[in-house]
């Protein structure tokens, strides 16, 4: 017997593979790699828990429902309705190419209040054409039968029935399972950051225009926005904030970039970006705008001259 398992790498998906694997059932594990979140954790957890591990990059897929999602965004730019339901479908062509018995997630019902509700649960398998064939064993006890439970594919009784946001009766499972090493809960997804989503949404409107770098680059510095009337392009521009922001920005320039230092060098690194059709009178402006942001941030004392600057233009 074999499971594909959605396995984000949280505690929640170590139990889920657990209790699969305690009914001698073999566990896959299924991650996804975006703009906004890794697989790393997910291969520490896995190899805790002893299962394979599939990593999948489906980043572009993603950014298109980060900008549109059906089912709306969660406190911030997080899309978690659509982006699991982004998983499950990728996943389901996984599930059903690969003969797989069983497909299930480490869901647990009513931890999340927007996307782990009997009503998210039942749009995401509608959205899916999953209904009744995802299995969350976690809190399954809690849920209506699965095929899998119908059919006896998977001993129900056997499987959890854990709810809610306490961790009391994930902690009393760990022993169980006696699982030494798990993840803290929280700081997967960056799009639930409030801060981050803010700069997030800037960029969205020119995404065909960003790769990873767009989006690392929104972890570093100070960022500012230029755009013209009619909201066709925009410059993006940061400053580092010491030494290590500079060097992690430099690295992240890529070709039609512009990187702008003081003429000592003592002094933030800016980086311009550009989203659209040049604009030679807004890059401009743009690059005036900037040299007086680095010019203060530098704590310059003379007066400004935008002739002590190093621009350098990345072709």
């Amino acid at each position: 017997m074999k499971a594909l398992l959605l396995f984000s790498g949280g505690l929640d998906s170590m139990l889920a593979a657990e209790m699969l694997q305690a009914q001698g059932i073999e566990v896959t594990g299924l991650v996804f790699n975006s703009y906004f979140f890794d697989d790393e954790k997910a291969k520490e957890s896995a190899k805790e828990v002893g299962i394979k591990l599939i990593s999948k990059d489906f980043s572009k897929k993603h950014l298109v429902i980060v900008k549109n999602p059906k089912f709306g965004h969660g406190s911030s730019v997080n899309p978690c309705i659509d982006c699991h339901a982004l998983m499950l479908s990728v996943g389901k062509e996984m599930f059903e190419k690969d003969d797989f018995d069983i497909f299930a997630t480490g869901e647990v019902l009513s931890q999340r209040p927007f996307s782990q509700n009997k009503r998210a649960f039942d749009q995401i398998e509608k959205a899916t054409g999953l209904e009744g064939r995802i299995l969350r064993p976690v809190s399954a006890r809690c849920l209506p039968e699965t095929v899998y439970e119908k059919e006896k594919l998977v001993d129900r009784d056997k499987l959890g029935k854990v709810t809610g946001k306490s961790r009391k009766a994930q902690m009393e499972l760990v022993e169980e399972y006696e699982i030494e090493k798990f993840p803290s809960p929280g700081g997967g997804c960056r799009l639930t950051e409030k801060e981050f989503g803010v700069k997030v949404r800037e960029i969205l409107p020119f995404s065909e225009f960003t790769d990873t770098s767009d989006f690392e680059l929104l972890r570093l510095g100070r960022h500012f926005w230029f755009r013209n009337k009619d909201n066709s392009l925009m410059y993006h521009a940061m400053l580092g904030r010491n030494k290590e922001e500079n060097k992690k920005m430099e690295a992240l320039a890529k070709k039609g970039d512009s990187l702008i230092t003081i003429e000592d060098e003592k002094g933030p690194t800016a980086l311009v970006r550009l989203y659209g059709e040049a604009d030679s009178e807004l890059e401009n402006e743009t690059r005036l705008a900037i040299k007086k942001q680095i010019w203060f941030f530098a704590k310059r004392k003379d007066e400004f001259d935008e002739n002590k600057f190093n621009v350098h233009h990345l072709n």
